[in-house]
């Protein structure tokens, strides 16, 4: 069953009435189609208006879509090969981060992105995403051992946040993360960083320090998620809208105070529409990147990328 939003239903009435009119002209055999190049003409107007002017709570939204393309499908469409690594060698596997070397266009790099799963059994098996320390420490593991062969590092950020069980703090989450933030920092290798889906506090920043940092077009990028702001200012999720708002976490958003480096396109109405387009103009920016970044020496590129990150947050009274 296809999944409609609220602000979606204008479109979705819109293609009930060109289907009604195509079932007529077929039994009645009568030609309609002045009709329905009409109801057609208004249906991309309508999908303008409303794709192109959506709010942050829409967007929020759409970066949860069931079918929206996540990193395993990103792998199968823009990598010739991939080569799965396990294992955090201390704890287990975690299954909400998945890794390992791949081939893009002949460029060898590590890809290393959460995994949130498609239905019920699989989003249990990945722990619907949020990953526990062993998934940083397996993430830190890849990354170390791409700097040992001298290969750039590209990250796909899907998740509603670092796991917040009982467990997970007892083995050293923000220990974890933190441990990351400091390795990536001067990781002596080219990192692209790219939101795809839900970019949520630490559990989106333990894989998000990069050379280059990029925001799908229709996603989210946030310190916290509307929903747990709204529980927190008003104690109630009825004002998750106005939270969203109020974060300032859509890619424009961040863009415009110089959080990330650019907005990557999607198919008109989200990723899931056309993947195949997604996944091109996601290939077509680490490819890009990859020319640049890899022409750098390794001081040039840490001192840079320390540099860009230091610079955040800077406020001039």
């Amino acid at each position: 069953m296809k999944t409609t939003f609220d602000f979606e239903k204008p479109i979705a009435d819109l293609q009930t009435q060109i289907e009604k009119v195509h079932q007529v002209a077929e039994k009645t055999k009568v030609s309609m189609s002045a009709t329905i190049s009409e109801l057609e003409e208004k249906l991309e107007q309508t999908k303008l208006d409303v794709y192109k002017n959506m709010s942050g709570w829409q967007k929020v939204q759409m970066s949860r879509h069931a079918d929206r393309p996540q990193t395993f499908d990103y792998i199968e469409m823009i990598c010739d090969e991939f080569v799965e690594l396990h294992g955090d060698r201390t704890v287990k596997d975690d299954k909400a981060i998945v890794g390992g070397f791949a081939s893009i266009n002949g460029e060898s790099v590590m890809i290393i992105g959460h995994q949130k799963g498609k239905n019920t059994k699989e989003r249990q098996f990945r722990n619907f995403g949020m990953a526990n320390p062993e998934g940083y420490r397996k993430a830190l593991r890849l990354m170390k051992m791409a700097e040992k062969f001298n290969k750039p590092v590209v990250t796909l950020i899907d998740t509603m946040g670092a796991y917040p069980g009982l467990e997970a703090e007892e083995r050293g989450q923000g220990e974890a993360i933190a441990r990351n933030l400091l390795e990536m920092s001067v990781l002596k290798v080219p990192i692209i960083c790219i939101v795809i889906g839900e970019g949520a506090s630490g559990g989106a920043l333990g894989i998000g320090i990069g050379d280059r940092v990029y925001m799908m077009e229709n996603t989210w990028y946030s310190v916290i998620s509307p929903e747990s702001c709204s529980s927190i200012l008003w104690r109630s999720w009825d004002h998750k809208e106005r939270a969203a708002e109020a974060l300032k976490l859509t890619g424009e958003n961040m863009l415009s105070n110089g959080l990330i480096d650019g907005i990557i396109p999607e198919p008109l109405g989200g990723a899931h529409q056309n993947p195949l387009v997604a996944a091109e103009f996601v290939k077509n920016q680490i490819l890009s990147d990859l020319t640049v970044l890899k022409a750098k020496d390794k001081e040039t590129l840490v001192a840079e990328r320390i540099d860009k990150f230091s610079k955040m947050g800077v406020v001039n009274e």
